[in-house]
């Protein structure tokens, strides 16, 4: 069970499997490594490795320091500690954010960018209306106040389309995922909430430039579809793969199929076909 030591109050949790081309797995807000249970069948291909976020998983949580500079800045010291390089990240929602963060930072080190529910902007604004209203953060920040784990678990429920789930997808997700599924510390989820509802990207999009591949779900609630083109549009390496009938986490709900684009994607940019 390896960990980071960043500073004296900041450790990061990770876990690292397989071998040849890294691939760096980022989760969304309030969730885990472990979210990504289903794509462990990637480590036959690649060297997988899943990070804990800080404040999320067995990462600690410092008092402060939950803005998207800071989660970048743990995945730059994580490739360095393992001496990453030509390492694609797969980011998911607030971890495609962190992702997009980051890869300035990491230059020649960042071979290829997967952004599974991405978005440069979660809130709506003048000029960006491919976002949720203000309203839906900051009443989801009164409800993990009121009642935090019965908020997160409608949260978590909120990234399904209805009917998307199969009886035996819902057991399986409850199984491997929600069962062993370690809450965020409180003061974590709401900072990083309001992390989601300020951040803007849009800046960013043209100086990355790295093959991204854009996977979005049709019925996304929580991160519009129109957000993902947008990405793909004005990222100058971007692609956009469309994942019909799912919402927020193709990943969890369509497994074998998302597995087999990004093994698709980067054979092609590892230069393995």
């Amino acid at each position: 069970m390896p960990f980071l030591q960043i500073d004296h109050n900041l450790t990061i949790h990770y876990d690292d499997e397989g071998d040849g081309f890294p691939l760096v797995l980022v989760h969304g807000w309030a969730m885990e490594g472990g979210v990504w249970a289903f794509q462990r069948p990637l480590a036959s291909s690649f060297r997988v490795i899943t990070v804990d976020l800080r404040g999320h998983g067995r990462s600690t949580a410092p008092g402060d320091g939950y803005g998207l500079a800071d989660f970048a800045a743990d995945i730059v010291v994580l490739f360095d500690e393992l001496g990453l390089e030509r390492a694609a990240i797969v980011g998911w929602s607030l971890g495609a954010q962190a992702a997009l963060e980051a890869a300035p930072l990491l230059g020649d080190r960042l071979a290829a960018l997967v952004l599974v529910g991405a978005t440069p902007r979660f809130s709506a604004t003048d000029g960006w209306l491919h976002g949720l209203p203000a309203t839906e953060c900051r009443g989801l920040g009164l409800r993990l106040r009121r009642t935090f784990d019965a908020a997160l678990d409608g949260f978590f429920h909120s990234m399904f389309a209805e009917g998307e789930l199969s009886d035996e997808s819902e057991r399986l997700i409850g199984q491997e995922i929600t069962a062993s599924w370690r809450r965020p510390a409180a003061t974590a989820a709401q900072a990083a909430l309001v992390t989601l509802a300020e951040s803007d990207q849009r800046h960013l999009l043209e100086k990355i430039r790295v093959p991204t591949l854009v996977i979005h779900g049709d019925r996304d609630a929580i991160c519009p579809l129109e957000a993902g083109a947008h990405l793909a549009d004005h990222l100058p390496l971007g692609r956009f793969l469309l994942f019909a009938g799912t919402g927020h986490a193709p990943f969890l709900s369509r497994p074998r199929e998302f597995n087999s684009e990004v093994t698709r994607f980067l054979r092609e940019v590892a230069g393995d076909d």
